[in-house]
């Protein structure tokens, strides 16, 4: 069996620990660093070792960020009022990207779950809860429509609502430009119950 040098295994074994890095790819991707001029391997460490030491959280609403508050947090244009509660950092990226959102965002490091050991004392749901005592009259709740998403919705307007905030969750349903055929029974139902006049 070929066994290639022990410094390849090692970095091929730091990329396995990669989420979504299998065994191959990480080795893959190890020959693929090797193969790189001495100039870019350098450039790709030293960007890891940027990323580590010039991003944070936000002490506000824990996104990611080179400086504290965030970029969102500190913004004077967007709504103080209303906050757009989602699981991780990617989902608000994705949410700030539609234009109907000028609100802030809280984010908060994953959702209720149970069978994996997540409990609310593992969410950053004391510094949301911190933050709607200033003033804000909406929380949009934006937790993926999975199991753990909607218990995690759940159990966030029950802490919100007595508050007298108002809480909404983002409408889910079809996707634009797909066929009813296609769609699941528990995704039709969502589009009928979100339905609009139209």
């Amino acid at each position: 069996m070929f066994k290639s040098a022990a410094s390849i295994e090692k970095l091929a074994n730091r990329l396995a620990r990669l989420p979504g890095i299998g065994r191959k790819s990480a080795t893959r991707l190890a020959f693929h660093i090797l193969k790189l001029s001495r100039e870019d391997a350098f450039e790709l460490a030293d960007s890891i070792r940027e990323v580590k030491d010039k991003v944070g959280f936000c002490s506000i609403c824990n996104n990611i960020s080179e400086s504290d508050p965030c970029r969102i947090c500190s913004d004077p244009q967007r709504k103080q009022d209303v906050i757009c509660v989602v699981e991780e950092t990617s989902d608000a990226a994705a949410m700030d990207k539609v234009e109907e959102f000028d609100g802030l965002f809280h984010i908060l490091g994953g959702c209720l779950s149970p069978l994996d050991g997540i409990g609310p004392d593992d969410l950053k749901i004391m510094g949301l809860i911190t933050r709607l005592k200033k003033g804000v009259t909406e929380v949009i709740i934006a937790t993926n429509p999975n199991v753990e998403g909607e218990a995690t919705a759940v159990y966030l307007a029950g802490l919100i609502r007595p508050l007298g905030i108002k809480v909404t969750r983002i409408a889910r349903g079809l996707p634009v430009g797909s066929d009813l055929e296609y769609a699941d029974s528990a995704t039709l139902t969502r589009a009928m119950e979100g339905r609009q006049e139209y």
